[in-house]
């Protein structure tokens, strides 16, 4: 939200300096995102001053061009060269100085320079308007008043005013503070001072030639409807005042009218909308809900088929508006309306959020009603609108004020218990303090005892509904800052099981990141596309949008975005991880699991002057996911191929009917769908039953044996169909005590094997702990082990 220093000082009269106030701002919850210094027009018109034209002859060179002497006051006429078919002698003008910089209205800035037009010297420019962002026209250069003072600085002519800009963060709760009165509110709440509020007294009906009714068919959508007439309205540009207040918080000036609706709604926080009266056909204004299937154009000329609960503002032919959203491409106020109708109303946030959503529209309007304006405001901001609009755009009041509101919205009763307030804040505040807070914001204190208050809390803070909230309030106004750190702390101590998750979740992340791995981050929302089983899905009733219409069941997408992201900026060498959850839609039953993915794509390591960049393979990936499975002590786990469709190969690590961790080369299809065009190797490990596995491991002390170990191969054939695994259970099977590792350092397939043969190498690491073994003791094993491996999975030693 965007609020301006110079604006908001109309509604509090204070000496604080923006900074100041920006500190104020944030130490009572309304946290500035930004300052910066601003102007409402581009450069300031810094540089630009006041001139008098004291001499205009034809340009020698050129038809179209004049060579002109002028007065800008620093003692030496300026000889500029100007081609504006205007200019004249005696002329009270705009002049751009050399070294000066101007910004036009469209085009991007330049530099005013000492330079020669067709052979004559020219020390300047004498500006048009849209030269310089003060409008639009190019017709001619612009002709200041007689009165206007040689040499005087043109942003003092046209009082501009440097201004600065807040950015504000505001929380969704605090829809009381979207405007400038709102903030100002709370800052004078700080501040103990008095709020300043426009002044409306000079408001009077001129007459009652133009009376519109209003019918309000959906009172529950518009519990408050009010509106007016003006007549004899000119449509045309703002004064500079009023475009120089929009222009400083980013709103685009359209004309007079619109303005001043756009001013108030800033200002005040309450929206409105000015209806052109000849488009109000029959003569009446009808609110009302279910225009089902009825196709209404919008403002920006998009046809809309309306849902039967958005609430619409019609005339008694069809609709005009989209109540609380939208204006109409055929009733809004153009050049040639003379007669408005003016409306200030208080709608149902729900139904204004929900026809928002459905139709995609977020405007100012609605960002305000989706969080409840003040119903006590729409009469009050008709009257300051319609008074600005007499005062911009001319016209009378042609009717009396129209009020719908048959159930006046009622303050929130509270109870406030001042032992309740220094039991939730820590520290006693003088009761005295809590009173002038609380009356500084606007709450009605009803009745009051030696325990506490009984209050009335305005309706337009739809936040504060409870005594905690009053307490936060009051806290919030107090300042967090002044409560002071106690020097005892109480605390009760609970056990914890273990092992701790996020012990563990940081220890797996310490040997990943110290391997180069980035951690992402990403959202639990995704696209249907990415369902691996659409049935299963966790599916969002009332999504944002298409891309975000289910919750993620596998973290193997939200991964692949992030490296798409990166590739496509030349980025292509890439390590990620990721913790996260997935969810599933099981026997109607919610299912919600943590795992945690590893991504590695392109090279392994960068390029270096010693070393060559190698790309990536699928046994670097296992390398991590063996070297994880060794950190978190779980072993004895069974290998078998992958049989996941987001897989083009991999294998699958298990442990009886649960599989801990399944890693491999990712499918093309699963790429595709993510525009992926790089190989990406991947691992997806089921968190929760490697913390469960965790759990049960015990951690027992075992000195380093005394007694080598030794070590022998075996090279053997085998079927094809035999893996290591098979051979690796064997050998731990035979020899129970002596072999303490297995391993495969050589597979082999070739033309010079038998056909459906391959050939594996093996090494076996035997050791007692008790003694150093002989040569007929590990003879015996591996007699043993070439014995078994012949029986059980038909091994051939080769010699």
């Amino acid at each position: 939200m965007k609020i301006s220093y110079n604006w908001l000082k109309e509604f509090i009269n204070t000496d604080k300096t923006p900074q100041e106030l920006s500190t104020i701002l944030t130490a009572i919850g309304l946290e500035v995102e930004s300052l910066e210094k601003v102007q409402a027009v581009p450069g300031g018109l810094e540089g630009l001053v006041i001139g008098y034209v004291k001499e205009c002859a034809q340009h020698p060179n050129a038809d179209r061009l004049r060579i002109t002497k002028v007065d800008v006051g620093s003692g030496e006429d300026l000889q500029i060269v100007c081609g504006a078919a205007n200019v004249a002698a005696g002329q009270k003008v705009v002049v751009a100085t050399v070294g000066a910089t101007v910004y036009p209205t469209k085009g991007e800035p330049f530099k005013i320079n000492k330079s020669k037009i067709r052979g004559e010297e020219s020390l300047g420019m004498i500006c048009a308007e849209d030269e310089i962002g003060l409008g639009e026209s190019h017709e001619g250069i612009m002709e200041l008043a007689a009165d206007a003072e040689v040499g005087s600085l043109a942003k003092d002519y046209f009082k501009l005013n440097d201004d600065y800009l807040y950015e504000i963060g505001l929380t969704p709760n605090r829809a009381d503070a979207a405007s400038h009165l709102g903030t100002a509110r709370d800052i004078a709440a700080f501040l103990k001072i008095e709020i300043i509020k426009p002044d409306v007294s000079g408001f009077k009906v001129d007459n009652t030639n133009l009376t519109i009714p209003v019918v309000v068919e959906n009172a529950d959508a518009s519990p408050r409807y009010s509106g007016l007439t003006v007549s004899g309205v000119e449509v045309k540009d703002s004064p500079n005042w009023l475009k120089e207040k929009l222009a400083v918080i980013g709103i685009r000036a359209i004309n007079n009218i619109v303005d001043v609706t756009n001013y108030v709604l800033h200002g005040l926080g309450q929206p409105m909308h000015a209806f052109d009266v000849d488009a109000i056909k029959g003569g009446k204004v009808v609110v009302k809900t279910g225009l089902e299937g009825v196709i209404f154009k919008t403002l920006d000329d998009v046809e809309r088929k309306l849902h039967a609960d958005d609430l619409m503002i019609c005339n008694a032919e069809g609709p005009m508006c989209i109540a609380g959203v939208f204006g109409g491409a055929e009733s809004g106020v153009s050049e040639t309306t003379k007669n408005i109708f003016l409306e200030s109303a208080y709608f149902n946030a729900v139904s204004v959020r929900k026809t928002s959503k459905r139709f995609g529209l977020k405007t100012d309007a609605s960002f305000r009603f989706e969080r409840g304006t003040d119903p006590d405001m729409t009469v009050f901001a008709l009257k300051y609108a319609a008074l600005l609009i007499k005062e911009v755009a001319g016209g009378t009041i042609t009717s009396e004020i129209s009020d719908f509101y048959p159930a006046p919205v009622t303050p929130f009763e509270v109870e406030l218990e001042y032992a309740h307030v220094d039991r939730l804040i820590g520290k006693q505040i003088p009761h005295g303090e809590i009173k002038a807070i609380v009356v500084a914001l606007d709450i009605k204190i009803t009745g009051e005892t030696a325990e506490g208050l009984s209050l009335k809390v305005p309706p337009y803070r739809v936040d504060v509904t409870r005594d905690v909230d009053v307490i936060e309030e009051i806290l919030r106004i107090y300042g967090y800052n002044n409560i002071e750190i106690p020097t005892q702390i109480r605390a009760s101590l609970n056990t914890s099981g273990r092992p701790d998750k996020d012990t563990i979740q940081n220890a797996v992340s310490d040997i990943l990141s110290a391997n180069g791995f980035n951690e992402i981050l990403s959202n639990s929302l995704t696209k249907a596309a990415y369902a691996e089983n659409i049935d299963e899905a966790v599916k969002i009733l009332n999504p944002l949008s298409s891309d975000l219409d289910i919750m993620r069941q596998t973290l193997l997408y939200s991964g692949l975005e992030a490296i798409a992201y990166n590739q496509n900026r030349r980025n292509a060498d890439l390590k990620f991880y990721e913790f996260g959850k997935v969810y599933n839609l099981r026997d109607e039953k919610y299912i919600e699991n943590s795992r945690f993915a590893v991504f590695l794509t392109g090279a392994k390591q960068g390029e270096n002057w010693n070393a060559k960049s190698t790309a990536a393979t699928f046994y670097n990936l296992k390398a991590i996911v063996d070297g994880l499975m060794e950190r978190l002590s779980v072993s004895d786990y069974t290998l078998t191929d992958t049989d996941d469709a987001n897989f083009a190969y991999g294998l699958k690590y298990n442990r009886g009917n649960k599989t801990l961790v399944s890693f491999g080369a990712v499918s093309k299809a699963s790429l595709k769908k993510a525009d992926v065009d790089k190989e990406v190797f991947y691992a997806d490990f089921n968190f929760d039953v490697l913390i469960g596995l965790v759990k049960k491991n015990k951690i027992v002390y075992q000195e380093v044996s005394k007694f080598p170990a030794v070590r022998r191969d075996l090279s053997m054939l085998v079927d094809q169909s035999v893996s290591f695994e098979q051979l690796k259970s064997i050998a731990q099977k035979t020899e129970r005590k002596l072999l303490k590792a297995v391993n495969v350092f050589d597979v082999y397939q070739g033309d010079k094997l038998p056909e459906g043969k391959k050939s594996y190498a093996l090494s076996f690491a035997i050791q007692d702990e008790e003694k150093t073994l002989t040569d007929k003791a590990i003879d015996g094993v591996m007699q043993k082990l070439i014995y078994n491996f012949n029986k059980e999975a038909g091994a051939e030693i080769r010699k």
